[in-house]
Formats: structure tokens, C-alpha cells, sequence
């Protein structure tokens, strides 16, 4: 417990840092609707060993650190949908979504908490901040579960919402995005 505990406690002098690589396991869902029904794409078991550190300063708490995720790992448990989707989202002009983290209102602890930070989203080639609220798990051996949640639109994107049968069934422009990260601590 010691051990996990020095992973996530500030240390004394000026600045704080922590760095987790990602671990298997991870995954990315949007969740939207139709005027017809609602729909849940998602990219399972994400584990590119990608690193996200956090160092706290004396004015903030700086996160960095990039996630790329596949645009064709997508998957709507449903051949048509997930070739509209995949088609909506350009995924041959612009294969990868990104994630690029920014900052967190206050430095993680050891305990399970919420906390909020920005991040830029990289979709179908136009990149756009927003804040994303996030909850903090703590697990055994230096580990972590991040998880983040953020409503966003295709128009923010400047994607237009699929439509199909003649515009008779439409896409909602309001998509939910949650993100599950599993992170290790490193020494």
C-alpha cells in the first residue's frame, strides 16, 4: 500500500509528477441515437504503450501525453452501421482519432476521485478542446482506471450526421464519448 500511495502523493519541493504507461484493456464508446433508435460504437482492448504524465506546478497541473486510436477498429455490433460510421468519420483520409491531454484541476490522489482536465480531440482531420470530466480509481500494484466521459456533436467536427432511406432516418448530431484507460505507474 506504501507503494501506491508514494505514486500518487505529492512529494515535497516545488513540483509533483507522475507518469503511467497504458496498460491492455483499454477502450473507447460513442453512444448516439437516430430518430429511429439509439446506437453504441466502440474500439475494445486499446493497449498501445503509450505514456501520460502529470506534473503539478506551483499555478496548475499539467497532463501530457496522446492517445491514438484506429478509426476501422471501430465496431457497432452491426456491419451497416459501422461502415456508416467509419464512412461519416473519414477514416480513409483520416484513419486515426486522437486524444492529446492538456491538464487536470488537481493533482490525483490515492483515493477514487473525480476531477476535470481539457484535452484536444483530433477527428476526421479538425482538432477542437474541450474539458472532460474524468474519474480516478486507484487499483493494486501502482495501478490505475482512468475513465472520462464528454458530450460532443459531429458538427463540432464539421461532420455531417449520416442519413439514410432518403434522409427518412437520421443521426442525431449529439454523440456521448466515454473512454476507459488502464494505467500502470512507472518508476
Amino acid at each position: 500500500m506504501l507503494i501506491l500511495l508514494s505514486a500518487f502523493v505529492e512529494q515535497p519541493s516545488g513540483g509533483s509528477s507522475i507518469r503511467w504507461v497504458i496498460s491492455h484493456g483499454g477502450s473507447l464508446k460513442v453512444v448516439g441515437s437516430t430518430n429511429v433508435n439509439n446506437f453504441s460504437c466502440s474500439i475494445m482492448n486499446y493497449s498501445r504503450p503509450d505514456t501520460l504524465s502529470v506534473y503539478r506546478t506551483s499555478n496548475n497541473v499539467r497532463m501530457t501525453g496522446n492517445v491514438q486510436l484506429d478509426v476501422e477498429d471501430f465496431d457497432c455490433h452491426n456491419l451497416v452501421m459501422t461502415a456508416d460510421l467509419r464512412k461519416t468519420l473519414k477514416a480513409k483520409q483520416h484513419p486515426r482519432l486522437g486524444i492529446k491531454f492538456l491538464n487536470l484541476n488537481k493533482f490525483p490522489g490515492a483515493n477514487q476521485q473525480n476531477v476535470k482536465g481539457m484535452v484536444i480531440i483530433e477527428l476526421a482531420g479538425v482538432a477542437r478542446q474541450f474539458e472532460v470530466n474524468y474519474t480516478i480509481v486507484p487499483g493494486e500494484r501502482q495501478t490505475i482506471t482512468l475513465t472520462g466521459s464528454r458530450d460532443i456533436k459531429f458538427s463540432d467536427f464539421n461532420i455531417v450526421p449520416p442519413r439514410k432511406l432518403g434522409g427518412m432516418i437520421q443521426t442525431n448530431d449529439e454523440l456521448k464519448v466515454e473512454f476507459k484507460l488502464r494505467l500502470k505507474a512507472l518508476d
